[in-house]
Formats: C-alpha cells, sequence, structure tokens
C-alpha cells in the first residue's frame, strides 16, 4: 500500500480520552510519513478535540451518538482499516469491511502477556504506543515517530496568565478513576502544602467539574502559590497550559497523556498498575514514574478500587517527601539543558 497513491485509510479509536491521547503520536506520524495518503479518524466527539494541528491529509470524524457510531462514514469507502481498539464495537466496524474485502488491521493487546504481568509479576516491556505503530505496519505503513508534541511553540496562555521567567511551574492532576491508581488525599496534600513553600515555585490543580473542583479548591485556601483550574478551561486551554508547564504530576490517568502531548514530562505515580501494563505516556521515562516496589504489583493492568491487601500499601508508603524530592531534581534537570 505504501507506493500506491491516494489511498483512504479508516483509523478507529473511539474512546476514551487518554487511550486517544495515546494513538495520537503513530497517526499524526504515519500520516506524514505518507502525505499521498487520506486518513480518516473515527472517534467519539469529545476525544476529537484533542487532535490539534493535524497534518493536512488527516480528517476527523467525531461521533456524536453513540448508537450512530457509523454515521461520521457514512457514504464514503476506504481501501484499508486500522483498528486502534480492538473490541466489540470496532468489530462490528471491521467485519462490515472485511466482508466487502478491505484489509483490516486490529491493535494487538497482547491478552497472555498482560495475564502474566499482574499473575507472575514479569516486567516485561509492552509499550501501547508501539503497538499503534504496529497496526499501520501490518497495514503496509511503517513509520518512525515523527511527533514532538501537539505544539510547535509555546501556545498563548489561557486565563490572562504570564510566566515570570525566574518560576517554576508545577502541574499536579491528582485523580483517577479508581482507588488503587490514586494517591491518598491526605498525602497529596502534603506534596501541594510542600511545594507551596519552595521558592519560585507556581503550582496549579488540574481535574474535573464538579465534586473535583470542589475538592481542589478546599486544598488551595490559605495557599498563595497554588491555582485551581479545574472547571476552568477548555481541552486546548488546558493543553496549552499544560505546555508551560516545567513539570507534571499525575496518576496512570488520562492527564498523563494529555500532558505527553503537550511536550511536558511526566513524574508519574503508580499504585495498583505499573509501567510494565504498557500505558507510560509518548515519550517519557521509566525513571520518572514513582512506584514501591510491593511485591504484589501491579495487581491489575487498567485499575480497580478493591485491595487484595486491603491497605493500599503500594501507595501509602510512598512518602509526600518522595515526590516533592522528584519534583525538585527534575527541575534542576531542566534548568541545566
Amino acid at each position: 500500500m505504501a507506493n500506491k497513491e491516494n489511498k483512504r485509510i479508516l483509523v478507529i479509536r473511539l474512546s476514551a480520552l487518554g487511550d486517544v491521547a495515546m494513538t495520537i503520536p503513530a497517526i499524526y506520524s504515519v500520516a506524514k510519513t505518507y502525505p499521498q495518503h487520506r486518513f480518516y479518524v473515527l472517534t467519539m466527539a469529545f476525544c476529537a478535540k484533542l487532535f490539534i494541528h493535524v497534518p493536512e491529509n488527516i480528517t476527523l470524524c467525531p461521533v456524536k451518538d453513540r448508537k450512530a457510531v457509523l454515521e461520521p462514514i457514512k457514504g464514503l469507502k476506504f481501501d484499508a482499516v486500522a483498528d486502534l481498539h480492538n473490541v466489540m464495537r470496532s468489530w462490528k466496524i471491521d467485519l462490515r469491511y472485511l466482508l466487502r474485502g478491505v484489509r483490516v488491521a486490529m491493535l494487538d493487546k497482547k491478552r497472555s502477556e498482560r495475564h502474566a504481568i499482574t499473575h507472575q509479576h514479569k516486567y516485561t516491556e509492552s509499550k501501547f504506543t508501539a503497538r499503534y505503530f504496529d497496526v499501520f505496519r501490518r497495514l503496509g505503513l511503517p513509520c518512525e515517530p515523527q511527533f514532538d508534541g501537539l505544539f510547535d511553540k509555546k501556545p498563548t496562555l489561557p486565563l490572562q496568565l504570564t510566566k515570570p521567567e525566574n518560576e517554576h511551574w508545577i502541574g499536579i492532576a491528582p485523580f483517577a478513576r479508581y482507588k488503587n491508581k490514586t494517591y491518598p488525599a491526605s498525602q497529596m496534600q502534603e506534596v501541594i502544602a510542600l511545594l507551596n513553600q519552595t521558592e519560585n515555585v507556581r503550582v496549579f490543580l488540574f481535574g474535573g467539574r464538579g465534586e473535583e473542583k470542589v475538592t481542589l479548591e478546599s486544598w488551595t485556601k490559605e495557599l498563595a502559590n497554588v491555582r485551581c483550574i479545574a472547571g476552568s478551561l477548555q481541552l486546548h486551554e488546558e493543553l496549552a497550559l499544560m505546555a508551560w508547564l516545567d513539570v507534571m504530576v499525575s496518576m496512570d490517568s488520562a492527564n498523563m497523556h494529555l500532558a505527553s502531548l503537550a511536550g511536558v514530562r511526566v513524574v508519574s505515580i503508580w499504585g495498583g498498575t505499573a509501567p510494565a501494563c504498557g500505558f507510560l505516556g509518548w515519550w517519557q521515562q521509566e525513571g520518572d514514574a514513582l512506584l514501591t516496589h510491593c511485591d504484589c504489583q501491579p495487581c491489575t493492568i487498567a485499575g480497580t478500587d478493591e485491595c487484595a491487601k486491603g491497605d493500599y500499601h503500594c501507595m501509602t508508603t510512598l512518602t509526600p517527601s518522595q515526590v516533592v524530592d522528584k519534583l525538585k531534581n527534575v527541575i534542576r534537570t531542566n534548568d541545566k539543558k
């Protein structure tokens, strides 16, 4: 396919936000490598907002209704399908085109390998970002990474913010979907308090609207150098602010992948999961992943609210001072560049 002109490739990754974010480096890279082809990205409408400064040969096909997934591509014909999701919803689309003789390649989720990681604790490198590139390779579209971030230059800061030259900005996204992926609130508050006392440091708290916003606003009380921006920005504005950070703190969550797209170094905190599960952010360093290496870690691939031991030892034994020391080390390293 690589040498043929003007082919149409359907790329499927419907959700979730963090998972769609992980596909972007591969999608942008293959589009840049093969400008003669057009790539149609089928994804949920809220995820489509992640696609900033897209290559000219990418067409977004946002799905507005889960019951009408095919509506955005109605009437379109494709020469190949890259299924970067590999779930029942995408299988139905795959089958539709397979029956028409269209070549389909699906994401290999390596389920047996994932089982081994959580049951035998064999820490084998297994990055999902690399597997997305492999899907295109199997369609005859091999490519090298051509993605350093969504922004070629620093974007305009939102909220009329300006960054003093000598100030270091740290973002903190303390929430995750599951309890065993979330650093305890009391310990995270201590991290924030310690950073608030650090000279030339400003902290931005990231989160969603509603309960998360209320929680984060309560954490900022009497902390002059900490600001809650949860619920205040559109997605593209959050990404723009992230691009100005010196470092981001996140769980094994979507915000790690959003910050990665913004080209920001991330100090990630891992509990029931681990980088070996394959979800480390794009271009992120394993040395920046904080985990306690408990004998039961990882106990899950994607997270859960349960802990077999009942005490979430993998999270509670990571001290706030360890997190702060790591952040200060990252800032010192960045300053030397």
